[in-house]
């Protein structure tokens, strides 16, 4: 049970933050090697260019999790907190949707970029492995979105007992 735990808590940031340090060694590396010796490493920002790509795709979850993305909250702040829950609720059901359709179609082409066998200039990666991010991400991304959904509808769920209750004293 911990290790699930632990995954819940910390799977987006230990995977953002191994990206991001194998970003910053190899571009640091690539800013010296160029300064110093006058030549650089060929598959330096290839490398980099596919750590943030993945970056950014697993950020989306980790957003997803702290619940932080950009959204315009002047017509949400209009509403009471039950209807502030409902509207948030209806939101993560088509973030949700999008996501799945994402990790459907995301899916497919990867898989068949793995198949046709593409390889990157530089390093000679399989192309597939890096249109994964996307699926990978919409699936992390959809596990949080369903946490969140629970949490809402648990929420919501409380309120009206809590209102029930008081009705009846």
């Amino acid at each position: 049970m911990k290790p699930i735990r632990w995954l819940n808590r910390y799977a987006e940031e230990s995977m953002m933050v191994f990206l991001l340090s194998v970003m910053v060694v190899i571009i640091t590396a690539q800013v010296g090697m160029r300064f110093i010796l006058g030549s650089s490493i060929g598959w330096s920002e290839e490398l980099a260019r596919y750590c943030f790509i993945w970056l950014v795709f697993i950020g989306i979850s980790y957003g997803v999790k702290m619940q932080r993305h950009i959204r315009i909250d002047a017509f949400l702040r209009l509403l009471h907190a039950k209807q502030q829950l409902k509207l948030e609720m209806v939101v993560n059901v088509l973030f949700l949707l999008f996501a799945i359709f994402l990790l459907i179609y995301g899916g497919k082409i990867s898989t068949q970029i793995l198949m046709w066998g593409q390889r990157s200039p530089a390093l000679q990666v399989n192309m597939g492995l890096v249109y994964m991010a996307a699926p990978v991400a919409m699936l992390l991304t959809s596990l949080r979105l369903t946490q969140q959904l629970l949490l809402q509808c648990k929420s919501l769920r409380t309120a009206a007992l809590q209102q029930k209750n008081q009705k009846q004293v």
